[in-house]
């Protein structure tokens, strides 16, 4: 063999011995890698699996699962505060005025596969990372984790629906007991559907488990756990006026859905959600309580202020009005969808609002049998109302029933109300004159109402004040010529009793009204008001309600202030 040849056949043996090394390093330290991640399982590994969530924000079974795997006495610092949402208070800028949707349509249930090519989510893994495991795994798990949680300078409260609490305790064992006294029932969904439409008057969807909420995307997603069938997809305007449908028109619609993907949770929070709209009839005083204060009071009464609201459609006005209510139902800051651009990550959430028929609470169907009584108590309690009663007659000499008289300017007035008033003192009231619109001072007008023993007035969102009378106070409402008696009982008759307070209704004769200046004495609109209402209600509030004053007949009503009277008798 010839020298070159040699050569080259050396030069080849040894370029094959060292691709061979090579190859036995690569599978080598394959075979290594393989044997580190089913073993040890690290963070950095596992979540770049998830591809969903960092290491300092995992749900609790996996954080669990990781301090059991640490070295005895590791100590791991997480701050709370990546557990805690951070709402955005609402700026300046809010649109204060209705806004069109562009669309109509009444909320309807779809049922369809999911979209996984969304561009707003991404995968998330097929295990069970919400929580949802038997009691007896909880326990075994957190008992192991009380080792690392001693060292803990701070409670943790860890967002999971199986709401997981460390505490910081000196003595380890203490901490592993506390761990176990300290696990909660897991609450989840079940087989109950995401969404009851069967309400006549409001639509509403409660969740249970790891709800997301994506406010620019209009979207609640319910991530369904491991191994579930369900494929739910429903569309809601959260506000209590389905069927009306230039109302919705100006609500935003949301879609709810069960998903196995999400995008990435940016904002946790330990307390229940619940999502409603600020739109629609809102300005209106009887619409502001008939549409959004008492539905939300029925929703949120329950948590006690430990719940989040967020909010469609946004009017900065009304919540600057009402800002006392709202930090009575809820301790956290407001999130306005319209300027929220975070993934909310939430174990319980509610979107829409409980309502029932007109300015009342069904307690038969009511969250924990709430109702108007309760809704009455509240409103005395959140504006710091000193009189939860009537005083009794004669219980002091000197101080007369007082009798608020609301005044209105433009439609439904008094005609003769220097005569009304001389009636009502002549009987022994103190008399107030007031008026209730849209700009009144909330927290002045509830303090005269409440400290009144008799309010009367023509029927009109005036007589929504009554929310702040005290019990066993008597509401008398003056009901228009033109058929409306059905009207207004239903919109102020029935909550007032059910409230707890004395009601008197006074419909007015054809003399007693202002329609005798506009139609002859033998017009059908004297003779079968009812036959009008056929023409629908903008019709029926256009000519009863916006053209027509009132002159009240005080011999004929005067027993009616005589019975409020004696109402107050022991």
């Amino acid at each position: 063999m010839k020298a070159g040849e040699r050569t080259r056949l050396v030069r080849g043996l040894r370029q094959e011995s060292r691709r061979f090394r090579l190859l036995v390093i690569v599978i080598g330290f394959f075979l290594v890698s393989l044997t580190f991640v089913f073993v040890s399982k690290p963070d950095a590994i596992l979540f770049g699996l998830n591809g969903k969530l960092p290491v300092d924000q995992a749900p609790t079974s996996i954080l669990i699962q990781q301090k059991v795997n640490e070295p005895a006495g590791a100590s791991r610092k997480t701050s709370t505060d990546a557990f805690r949402g951070d709402p955005k208070v609402v700026d300046d800028e809010a649109d204060v005025k209705p806004k069109g949707t562009g669309g109509g349509d009444e909320e309807s249930r779809v049922l369809s596969e999911p979209d996984p090519t969304s561009g707003m989510m991404e995968a998330t893994p097929n295990r069970d990372a919400d929580g949802h495991k038997s009691g007896e795994e909880m326990l075994g798990e957190e008992e192991q984790s009380g080792h690392a949680a001693a060292e803990q300078k701070h409670k943790l409260t860890l967002p999971t629906v199986s709401n997981y609490t460390i505490h910081d305790a000196e003595d380890t064992e203490n901490v592993k007991q506390e761990g176990i006294n300290n696990v909660q029932p897991v609450q989840v969904q079940g087989s109950k559907p995401l969404c009851d439409f069967s309400n006549f008057r409001a639509n509403v969807c409660e969740m249970r488990g790891d709800v997301r909420i994506h406010p620019s995307a209009t979207s609640v997603l319910f991530m369904e756990p491991a191994g579930s069938q369900r494929d739910e997809l429903w569309k809601i305007k959260p506000y209590p006026r389905k069927g009306d449908e230039f109302c919705l028109s100006h609500i935003t619609e949301l879609t709810v859905k069960s998903s196995k993907v999400a995008p990435e949770c940016t904002e946790y929070h330990d307390v229940p959600a619940v999502v409603f709209s600020l739109t629609g009839y809102t300005g209106n005083l009887f619409h502001d309580f008939t549409d959004v204060l008492v539905p939300l009071f029925t929703t949120a009464s329950e948590f006690n202020g430990e719940v989040q609201f967020l909010i469609t459609d946004m009017a900065l006005w009304w919540t600057i009005k009402y800002h006392t209510v709202l930090e009575k139902l809820s301790k956290y800051p407001l999130i306005d969808f319209s300027k929220d651009s975070q993934v909310h990550c939430f174990k319980h959430a509610i979107v829409g609002t409980h309502a029932y028929m007109e300015f009342t609470i069904d307690s038969s169907k009511a969250p924990h049998s709430v109702s108007m009584v309760d809704f009455n108590r509240f409103m005395r309690g959140a504006y710091s109302l000193g009189r939860d009663s009537v005083t009794v007659l004669g219980e002091y000499p000197k101080v007369k029933p007082k009798l608020l008289i609301i005044k209105r300017h433009r439609t439904r007035m008094f005609l003769n109300l220097d005569e009304i008033i001389a009636m009502a003192e002549e009987l022994g009231f103190e008399v107030v004159i007031d008026e209730a619109n849209v700009s009144s001072d909330i927290s002045r007008f509830a303090a005269l109402v409440n400290s009144v023993d008799v309010m009367m007035g023509v029927h009109g969102a005036g007589l929504t004040n009554c929310v702040f009378l005290p019990r066993n106070a008597t509401l008398i409402q003056i009901v228009p010529w033109g058929g409306l008696d059905w009207i207004s009982r239903t919109d102020f008759g029935n909550p007032a009793e059910q409230m707890g307070l004395r009601y008197k209704q006074y419909s007015i004769g054809v003399d007693e009204s202002s329609l005798t200046d506009q139609y002859p004495r033998d017009h059908e609109i004297f003779k079968n008001p009812i036959a009008f209402h056929q023409r629908g209600f903008d019709f029926i509030r256009q000519t009863f309600m916006d053209k027509q004053n009132v002159k009240l007949d005080c011999t004929r009503f005067r027993p009616i202030l005589l019975e409020a009277l004696d109402n107050l008798n022991p």
